[in-house]
């Protein structure tokens, strides 16, 4: 059985090398299959339960990925760049592009380094990666990180008693028709929200005593003076950077897999080798909703240490 394990560990290795030197050709299911010394079946079922990514998802994520590096390495043209990592048109890269990364390759190319929208560690500074401890395998997830500005603003929240996660803040007040909490219903009729109702996790600064750490709540405008709704605290923000982390699409039915891994990488983060670090008094820190489609997403304060 070992045996056969590391014919398989050889035969998918084979398949990554074979990629990773010919990203920029055409790719067949036979060159695979053949770098690896078996059936296109067989090579393609052994790569995907290694990979957790079939051949041809493997490789349009790296040649994105690819591509990424390259609109920050000099290339001129995103067209040539598009052809570079054979792509069939303009259209169909930037659509691909801004599919996996949430910009536009020319916008991504004129935006700054290292702050920028959506920003994978494959792709940031090279020589700085070094440095940073929650790389991830390349086997695993990428997360994408950016840097937002958030006005001065209000914050509507409902406050648990003792809740110091989703769960247990579901626990305490009960589901809502939306598929989260209660709470969660009555924020998402706030029509004068800035955004997308949140998960939050207090500060200290932020928590009278007697209340738990998790909330649920909803960004305003400062000047909102519509009806609090009953049981609903409102507390002012003031002006802040929050770093955005955001993991890959999955699939929902691996829903706690995929959020869980995304959770740890961030834990392990060292916002300090890009020139930030953890503004928690400012804000509270924030989960979106997960969604299959987008990946899981956080937001931490931040605050330059320029």
């Amino acid at each position: 059985m070992d045996e056969a394990r590391n014919g398989n560990d050889i035969a998918v290795n084979q398949m990554l090398n074979y990629i990773k030197s010919h990203l920029q050709q055409a790719i067949t299911a036979g060159d695979i299959a053949r770098a690896a010394g078996y059936s296109q079946y067989h090579a393609a079922r052994l790569f995907k339960a290694r990979m957790g990514l079939s051949p041809f998802e493997y490789i349009r994520r790296e040649r994105l990925i690819e591509s990424a590096h390259a609109l920050r390495n000099g290339t001129p043209k995103v067209l040539d760049i598009a052809f570079d990592f054979v792509f069939d048109s303009h259209e169909g890269f930037t659509r691909a592009f801004s599919n996996a990364f949430g910009i536009t390759p020319k916008k991504y190319a004129d935006y700054p380094s290292p702050s920028g929208w959506l920003i994978p560690y494959h792709y940031l500074d090279r020589q700085k990666l070094k440095q940073e401890e929650s790389v991830m395998e390349k086997q695993t997830g990428v997360i994408f990180t950016q840097i937002i500005e958030r006005p001065k603003r209000k914050l509507i929240l409902r406050r648990s008693k003792q809740a110091d996660n989703y769960f247990a803040y579901c626990e305490e007040f009960g589901c809502g028709e939306k598929n989260a909490s209660a709470p969660w219903d009555i924020l998402c009729d706030i029509k004068e929200a800035l955004y997308e109702p949140v998960g939050l996790w207090l500060p200290d600064n932020m928590r009278p005593a007697g209340t738990g750490i998790y909330a649920h709540g909803v960004e305003v405008p400062y000047d909102y003076n519509g009806q609090m709704p009953e049981g609903f605290d409102c507390i002012e923000l003031t002006p802040c950077k929050l770093l955005v982390f955001q993991g890959e699409p999955y699939d929902d039915e691996f829903f706690s897999d995929a959020v869980g891994l995304c959770m740890e990488r961030i834990e392990k983060f060292n916002p300090e080798v890009y020139g930030y670090q953890y503004a928690y008094e400012l804000a509270p820190k924030m989960q979106l909703a997960p969604m299959g489609w987008r990946g899981y997403i956080e937001m931490h304060p931040v605050r330059s240490m320029k």
